[in-house]
């Protein structure tokens, strides 16, 4: 079964990042995994190997990733949600922390275990919201601009071609370097309204969380979607 998600959504449960989970994910051939993540489209599909422990693999449109935020953000909220709460997430890059608040899912991981972005600070949000796609000269990047500097909030736009994602909706991983690269506490708007927050922790980890809403589960199989 196929469980689609929305990740960092809006505060009215609007928006976030879309997501598919196969919580069965040992039923799909590791041979097949990217065919079907390029055929669902998600900018991030998740395969769960064991669900004891955690284990899973990331999969873009175009590359396997050995970590990214929406993943597993909402792949906790959903075992919460199903099963039992999982204390932590084992994906190729190494054990990834989760809690939970009221309203909020986390998790914490070191940054350096995220894919790599440039960052590129622009004047006003204005600036941000009038780029059509990344800026010349960049690949993977993160353009922002502060919202209210005192109180932590940035607009932000992320482009991940090297990911085979043209503009991602909403990019946990790239908030997790950007709140250690300046060390603060961040509420990310990014996308059409989906918000992170993210927060630098010790020892070069840091934590992003967001709200989840699960929007259909529905049958499988490679070719067939119903």
């Amino acid at each position: 079964m196929l469980h689609v998600l929305r990740v960092f959504c809006g505060a009215n449960g609007n928006d976030g990042n879309p997501l598919g989970v196969f919580l069965d994910g040992g039923e799909v051939p590791e041979t097949e995994r990217q065919a079907v993540a390029h055929e669902l489209g998600f900018s991030e599909t998740v395969f769960v190997d064991d669900l004891e422990r955690g284990e899973l693999r990331i999969f873009t449109p175009k590359v396997e990733l050995p970590l990214a935020g929406h993943p597993l953000v909402g792949t906790a909220w959903l075992l919460r949600e199903t099963r039992a709460p999982a204390g932590i997430l084992r994906p190729p890059a190494g054990e990834v922390g989760v809690r939970f608040t009221k309203e909020l899912t986390y998790i914490s991981a070191r940054a350096e275990w995220a894919p790599q972005f440039e960052f590129l600070e622009l004047g006003a949000p204005a600036e941000v919201e009038a780029l059509e796609s990344a800026p010349e000269g960049y690949g993977d990047v993160g353009v922002w601009a502060w919202l209210d500097r005192d109180a932590g909030r940035i607009r932000e736009r992320v482009f991940a071609p090297h990911e085979g994602i043209a503009e991602d909706e909403a990019t946990g991983a790239a908030a997790l370097r950007l709140v250690t690269r300046l060390g603060l506490e961040l509420e990310i708007h990014q996308g059409r309204g989906s918000i992170i927050y993210g927060c630098p922790l010790d020892d070069g980890v840091a934590e992003v969380g967001g709200r989840v809403v699960l929007d259909e589960v529905r049958t499988y199989r490679a070719g067939v979607a119903s």
